[in-house]
């Protein structure tokens, strides 16, 4: 009687085995059918499916139950996936900071082209590098504005110190002497070659060269008005120099040396001849003035150009320039007007521009004073000095 009881007994809990092994391939069927590919989390589900084990033992058998871990599967929100992506770095920038600045040390730029009070003007020697973001937002961009206004910039032109020297190297004196060809001034603005025919000695121990000119015609003239006739060594060059320049009709003019051959203006000289016209040339058209003044900007007639060299040399070699684009327009004097022109080309420091009136076209200097935005830019920067040397 007890063995048959005990077979029943058994065959009972075996078919309670099948049915619970049923019941947990079905759940784990619908676990697969609910899997998408969609993002989920994966955790530990905290209700556990138990899977009985029957043990038969003799004296007190009992059952025991041994749990078995279950991974469950959950889809997640929208919000929840978003914020488990890794962050873009726009969400750590602003776009203020994003933004990379000029590597000049000084910028400047107008909020609006009616008013000189509208500018400003920062101190390239106090400001420096990236602009923080209350800098950019003190001046936005106003809506009015018909064209983005030019940013003027006063950067290191260049890297060696032998690229920037203004300083007059100290070099023996070539001999002047009577039978040398040289160059010498005829008329203002007019140069022409000469041979030196007697060196005159003035009772105040000044020296006049009389010359005859190769064309005809002779002249007796100082040492600061006649220039070697041959081509001079780089070591001999400075930016500031006095210096005669062969152009392209073949005359001789008058200059100062503004720029020394650099990378950035592809290893040229840059002078501004006395009229204030820039023109950019290679060494063999350079002659330097023999007896040049203590200061070579005495021998300019030109107020305007004179002035604009004399604090050009002062900012050397940190000269202040607009920055244009081809294709932008502005204003510029011509003949004594400001007219509307036209950018064409950039060319280092120079700007081709052909003027919309009368299709007039050359070469300005990007910090001229000839250009509106340059014109107004020293106008408050005189002011600004003005104001910092009374305090």
């Amino acid at each position: 009687m007890e063995v048959g009881e005990m077979e029943m007994r058994m065959s009972t809990l075996s078919g309670e085995q099948g049915k619970e092994k049923e019941t947990q391939s079905d759940e784990d069927r619908g676990y697969d059918e609910n899997m998408s590919d969609s993002p989920r989390e994966s955790v530990d589900s905290t209700n556990e499916t138990p899977s009985k084990k029957t043990q038969l033992e003799d004296g007190s058998h009992s059952l025991s139950v041994i749990k078995k871990a279950v991974v469950v599967l959950t889809r997640l929100p929208e919000y929840k996936v978003s914020t488990l992506r890794p962050p873009t770095p726009q969400q750590f920038y602003s776009e203020d900071e994003s933004h990379s600045s000029s590597d000049s040390d000084m910028q400047w730029e107008p909020e609006d082209n009616s008013s000189d009070s509208d500018f400003s003007v920062t101190d390239s020697k106090q400001k420096t590098g990236k602009p923080t973001q209350n800098d950019t937002k003190k001046t936005p961009a106003p809506q009015t504005m018909s064209e983005p206004a030019p940013i003027i910039i006063s950067s290191a032109f260049a890297y060696c110190a032998n690229e920037i020297t203004k300083v007059r190297p100290d070099l023996p004196e070539e001999e002047v002497k009577v039978g040398m060809m040289v160059l010498a001034r005829k008329r203002h603005m007019r140069w022409q070659q000469g041979k030196i025919v007697e060196i005159i000695t003035r009772k105040d121990g000044r020296l006049k060269y009389k010359v005859n000119f190769v064309e005809k015609g002779k002249s007796l003239v100082s040492g600061h008005h006649i220039a070697f006739d041959n081509t001079p060594k780089l070591e001999q060059l400075y930016v500031g120099a006095r210096v005669v320049v062969k152009c392209q009709d073949d005359k001789f003019q008058s200059a100062i040396l503004a720029e020394l051959p650099t990378r950035k203006n592809r290893l040229r000289f840059l002078v501004f001849l006395d009229n204030h016209v820039p023109v950019y040339v290679g060494l063999p058209l350079l002659h330097l003035v023999c007896r040049p003044l203590e200061n070579s900007l005495d021998d300019i007639r030109d107020s305007p150009h004179k002035c604009f060299m004399s604090r050009y040399l002062r900012d050397w070699p940190y000269p202040h320039l607009t920055q244009y684009s081809a294709g932008q327009s502005l204003n510029a004097e011509l003949n004594g007007v400001q007219q509307r022109c036209e950018v064409q080309e950039v060319d280092s420091s120079l700007i081709h521009v052909v003027f919309q009136d009368n299709q007039h076209k050359e070469w300005i200097h990007r910090g001229s004073i000839r250009l509106e935005h340059m014109t107004r830019f020293l106008e408050l920067k005189e002011i600004e000095d003005y104001l910092d040397d009374s305090d």
